[in-house]
């Protein structure tokens, strides 16, 4: 992971790359201070699912849900119409999404997006996502669906 040519040949940053080679250390070291087994899985599919879920897990505050047949999506708790970023990487506008960055631009855009599904969100953050607590509309709609069929 240090040579240069090989992170720029491959479109990868170099800096990121080597940024997250120093987060996994710290999360392994704090692992191993408060005696928490280092788990993985070989089934890449649910390796992925288990890295979104983790996701989920501290962004659970920066959902934004699909509004309609549009491209366009709300923000769930305050409401704000955007558009996912066309830097985000998604070839595909999912029904449900996290993000890391909201810019506002000429427009409202959501960048560093991922995939997720709203059963994760009442899965892993019940208390944010009590559906009581939600205003009238496609949002309260489409997580009182997936409550019920979970």
């Amino acid at each position: 992971m240090h040579d240069e040519s090989w992170t720029w040949n491959n479109f990868l940053s170099q800096r990121a790359l080597l940024q997250a080679d120093n987060v996994r250390a710290q999360l392994q070291r704090n692992m191993e201070k408060f005696d928490v087994d280092l788990i993985s899985t070989q089934d890449e599919r649910r390796l992925y699912v288990n890295i979104r879920k983790a996701l989920v897990c501290g962004f659970f505050m920066q959902v934004a849900h699909k509004e309609g047949e549009k491209n366009a999506y709300l923000t769930v708790k305050d409401n704000q119409v955007v558009s996912l970023h066309p830097s985000c990487g998604l070839d595909t506008t999912p029904e449900w999404v996290i993000y890391n960055e909201f810019v506002l631009t000429s427009r409202a855009y959501i960048r560093t997006v991922t995939a997720v599904k709203p059963e994760w969100l009442l899965e892993f953050a019940p208390q944010y996502y009590d559906i009581s607590s939600f205003s009238k509309g496609e949002t309260k709609r489409a997580l009182n669906t997936n409550a019920l069929a979970g």
